[in-house]
């Protein structure tokens, strides 16, 4: 009866463990701010990621200027 119960707590704890990392590689994937970030930031005061492609000014500039541009009607009296 004890080797039962001692073989199923380890299967349960097995269990346990893989759920436990596979939800931490999922976090990491999600942009979620690890540890390492965290004393990168308070050891450098910056938070330097490599991941992403430096915005395009030009495409920034030119959205914005399109959204100034438009029109607004006014709000209509209810």
């Amino acid at each position: 009866m004890l080797m039962r119960f001692a073989f199923w707590l380890s299967v349960l704890t097995v269990v346990a463990v893989v759920v436990r990392l596979l939800r931490n590689q999922a976090r990491a994937g999600r942009g979620s701010v690890t540890d390492d970030m965290v004393q990168q930031i308070e050891h450098q005061g910056t938070l330097r990621v490599e991941e992403h492609e430096p915005l395009d000014l030009e495409d920034v500039h030119a959205e914005e200027d399109s959204f100034w541009s438009e029109t607004w009607d006014e709000p209509e009296e209810i």
